[in-house]
């Protein structure tokens, strides 16, 4: 164990709350129906490359839940151990602005934690680092800030992917979509 500094001790982070928790998809448009169509968690803003989808739903102000689509990734059942895809992919913490981003990668430092550099995402930017049992952290604070704003689909700074899958073309069309999907639960989990 490495002891903290004392000129690091007093002055605490100051979280604001999950920036995302970033989960994986095999199927992002049917996660756009369930999230935005069935949840109501507004859709906030999309990055696409020709590889990978990453898609953002608020879940209060500040705080949201991303997904990543591959496009080569095996899906796997939820509970089912599988070592070919994980349907957790990393969990970013909110900060207030970048003085608070930068403090804590100097914090992290100062413990000998290994912490990148800032990543400039347009909408965010973040530090990347693991926790003790080798979970993937993000600190990430709006530079824009998705959640405390309508909706702009022309916005391409938040809206970035340029295939977005059906339903985002749906809800900047009509404001909804059009079908939702249906989930199950595994007979193990059933009360009925």
């Amino acid at each position: 164990m490495t002891s903290i500094p004392e000129d690091r001790q007093d002055p605490t982070v100051r979280w604001r709350g999950i920036n995302h928790l970033a989960l994986v998809t095999n199927d992002m448009d049917a996660t756009v129906r369930f999230y935005d169509g069935v949840l109501g968690a507004r859709l906030i803003a999309t990055i696409g490359t020709p590889d990978f989808r990453h898609y953002f739903f608020e879940i209060g102000p500040q705080n949201s839940v991303a997904f990543f689509e591959y496009a080569t990734s095996p899906s796997k059942p939820a509970g089912i151990p599988d070592e070919r895809a994980a349907q957790f992919d990393h969990l970013s913490l909110n900060v207030a602005d970048e003085d608070a981003l930068l403090a804590l990668r100097e914090r992290l430092k100062s413990a000998h934690c290994e912490v990148t550099d800032v990543v400039d995402h347009g909408f965010i930017r973040s530090v990347y680092f693991n926790d003790p049992n080798g979970i993937a952290l993000e600190a990430s604070w709006w530079v824009i800030d998705a959640t405390a704003r309508d909706t702009d689909f022309g916005d391409d700074r938040l809206f970035a992917d340029d295939h977005p899958v059906p339903a985002v073309a749906e809800l900047a069309r009509a404001g909804f979509v059009s079908s939702v999907p249906s989930t199950k639960l595994t007979p193990e989990t059933r009360t009925d």
